[in-house]
């Protein structure tokens, strides 16, 4: 199978398009020929080596795809093959990626791949943040850094369903008009003009709840300034390229809670809340009321390129790579050496 390696940390320009052997499925895991992945904002840090783990070299970056089920373990028994689902991978920037059985979403009738690929990260974080972290309340006053990428329109989208007025703060005009068409009730061009200036224009002084972040850099200590008392502040990642310090004496004033919360280790650490966000937000997807914003779709050959844009915050919503054919995958043959119904891809196969 084609995938994209980087061989050497520093830049998007490291990653080549290499042929790898395709992996086989274990008893629980499924199969998935891949059509659409999305790319994240860490996955830039850990191709550039800034993030909080290392990974080997070379490696397929990308956490985040959507495609069809092309093979079943022996001991799966809620995922067959044909199924059209989304799911958290490692390396999703390849043309198949195998996974847990647990971790396969189907995928609502009318959502293509791209914006199949394009939700679970970004809007799972944002409500694992929003639900379970920051326990917000309808009517609480909900601040969004950075509400013009992926996490933070999610979060925009999903603090308004559940009935909070959002403040979206973003750097440009089109970030914002983005936010104000997911909900956000009020805008703050934060590169432009003062933020606490325009959080207090919006709502007066002190009339924030929580703020979810990711952001940092010099933007979160006037934010943390903006909170009410007793309010909440989630800190979710470092996209300004700074992890700020925060004055301590402020949290004390304020009787506020500064809390973290991280995708990969949430469900290790809190499995109950996990699982409740879990099925609260799929009955939302499913129901319709979540639609990632589409930036831009880059075929394979160009995943250095759409690494490249969300590394430089040029994305308004997500950047997605297009993998294989939507429709290439038909149901033909049993592979015996997987032990597990499979598929044959209409594509050449280059495994």
């Amino acid at each position: 199978m084609r995938a994209a390696r980087i061989h050497e940390l520093g830049s998007a320009e490291a990653i080549r398009i290499d042929t790898v052997e395709r992996p086989p499925p274990g008893p629980r895991d499924v199969l998935v020929a891949v059509e659409a992945a999305a790319v994240n904002f860490p996955d830039t840090l850990m191709i550039a080596g800034r993030y909080q783990t290392k990974t080997q070299l070379p490696f397929v970056p990308g956490h985040e795809c959507a495609g069809v089920v092309t093979a079943v373990g022996s001991r799966v028994t809620r995922v067959a093959p044909g199924d059209r689902v989304a799911t958290l991978a490692s390396g999703a920037f390849a043309e198949y990626v195998v996974v847990p059985e647990s971790s396969a979403v189907p995928i609502p009738e009318g959502v293509d791949a791209a914006e199949a690929a394009a939700t679970w990260v970004c809007h799972l974080t944002a409500y694992h943040a929003l639900r379970s972290t920051a326990q917000v309340q309808s009517g609480d006053v909900v601040l969004v850094l950075g509400a013009g990428g992926g996490l933070g329109l999610a979060a925009v989208e999903l603090a308004t369903a559940l009935g909070a007025t959002v403040i979206a703060a973003a750097s440009n005009a089109d970030k914002l008009t983005a936010a104000r068409e997911r909900g956000a009730r009020h805008t703050v061009d934060y590169a432009g003009s003062d933020l606490r200036e325009g959080i207090r224009a919006a709502v007066g002084p002190g009339a924030v709840q929580v703020v979810i972040d990711p952001v940092g850099g010099r933007w979160a200590e006037p934010a943390l300034r903006e909170l009410s008392w007793g309010g909440r502040y989630v800190t979710l990642g470092y996209a300004s390229g700074e992890i700020p310090s925060i004055a301590l004496n402020l949290v004390l004033l304020k009787g506020a809670v500064i809390k973290g919360m991280e995708i990969r280790t949430f469900a290790q650490h809190d499995p109950h809340s996990a699982g409740r966000d879990r099925m609260e937000f799929t009955e939302l997807w499913q129901a319709g009321r979540i639609r990632p914003r589409i930036h831009a779709r880059y075929p394979l050959e160009d995943t250095a390129a759409a690494m490249t844009a969300v590394a430089n915050r040029q994305s308004v919503g997500k950047v997605v790579i297009e993998i294989v054919t939507p429709g290439a995958v038909e149901v033909d043959e049993i592979d015996p050496l997987i032990g597990a119904h499979a598929f044959s891809s209409a594509q050449p196969d280059k495994s």
